[in-house]
């Protein structure tokens, strides 16, 4: 069983950051789309011997940040590793948004996906 989240499609929301960038203390204004708050789920007792649990996450799909369910598999699954720091390019226009690069389990092993610069 899965706790729902009813907020977590207004978490979505664009997320105003503030970076600062020189001794001068310029602030450029980076427009966010903040990965939503984890989703509590309640893991079930695994189906078989040998199988292993993925803990559901936040991956970016498309458009939007998709939550990827918790779920079982055969063989051992490692801890998720820890987020790469990201150098952010220059934003292409004011109408993209950053999207930080995160992990997503893809196959059998976590997969980094990189920040990018989305134009909705």
């Amino acid at each position: 069983m899965i706790a729902k989240n009813i907020l977590s499609p207004l978490m979505g929301a664009a997320t105003l950051v503030l970076i600062s960038v020189s001794a001068a203390g310029a602030q450029p204004v980076v427009f966010e789309r903040a990965m939503p708050a984890p989703i509590v789920e309640v893991i079930p007792t695994a189906p078989a011997a040998g199988m292993s649990w993925v803990p559901g996450h936040w991956v970016w799909r498309g458009n939007e940040w998709f939550w990827v369910k918790g779920h079982y598999i055969v063989g051992v699954v490692p801890a998720v590793p820890a987020l790469i720091e990201e150098r952010q390019p220059p934003r292409p226009s004011p109408e993209h948004f950053w999207v930080r690069g995160h992990w997503g389990w893809e196959g059998a092993r976590w997969s980094w996906r990189p920040g990018i610069w989305f134009h909705p």
